[in-house]
């Protein structure tokens, strides 16, 4: 489970930290820098690569990928005997979450992502924030928690009664978020708002937030 939310972790901060150092899980599941190395990136060529701002690069024997939802199925497909199962075996559950993750990267993140930017990213890289662009993406990302609403009300997570990659592909990007003015809008909406407390009080994800000392 650490090894995921690190990935993910990483992945949607590289933009804002230029550093990006691998990390690795030990056996006694603490949080470490690899060895191998770290890239440091020019922020502005970075983000005009990667708009989205979550991209890492991971190897698999001959094969890479640098899309970090690609990567945390990977890890979560491929180190099932490593914390709580994060993807169903059961067919049916399975195709929910599949469906809220597409939820996710289809209508949250392409919204949230250009909140993050502008009140989070370019604060941080000496750009002035568009209040324009702020609260054109509001106005976007209110329906969509309003689903998340009406979700949440009848089940615990987005996928289910079980956390699984459908919430953990929120985490970072609504870390950030509600340490900015958009925090009202998850506010305004009391299971949302508890999604929220619930995803981010995970003690793996405590873990990150205190090895990147955030």
């Amino acid at each position: 489970m650490d090894l995921l939310v690190v990935t993910l972790f990483l992945g949607f901060v590289l933009c804002v930290l230029i550093v990006a150092p691998r990390i690795r899980k030990s056996d006694d599941g603490k949080l470490g820098k690899s060895h191998v190395s770290a890239k440091v990136y020019d922020v502005t060529s970075y983000i005009e690569e990667h708009p989205g701002g979550d991209a890492i690069l991971a190897h698999a024997g001959d094969d890479s990928t640098e899309e970090s939802r690609a990567i945390t199925q990977y890890i979560a497909r491929a180190y099932t005997n490593k914390g709580e199962p994060l993807i169903p075996t059961d067919p049916h559950k399975m195709a929910i979450v599949s469906v809220w993750t597409e939820v996710e990267s289809q209508k949250f993140e392409v919204v949230a992502s250009k909140l993050s930017y502008e009140l989070v990213i370019k604060p941080k890289i000496g750009l002035v924030t568009d209040p324009g662009v702020v609260h054109q993406h509001q106005e976007k990302l209110a329906p969509v928690l309003d689903i998340y609403e009406s979700r949440l009300s009848r089940s615990k997570y987005l996928g289910g009664d079980e956390f699984s990659l459908a919430d953990l592909h929120h985490i970072p990007i609504v870390y950030y978020l509600l340490g900015t003015e958009i925090k009202a809008l998850f506010d305004a909406r009391p299971k949302v708002s508890a999604w929220c407390d619930d995803i981010l009080g995970r003690p793996s994800w405590q873990k990150v937030v205190q090895a990147m000392k955030i």
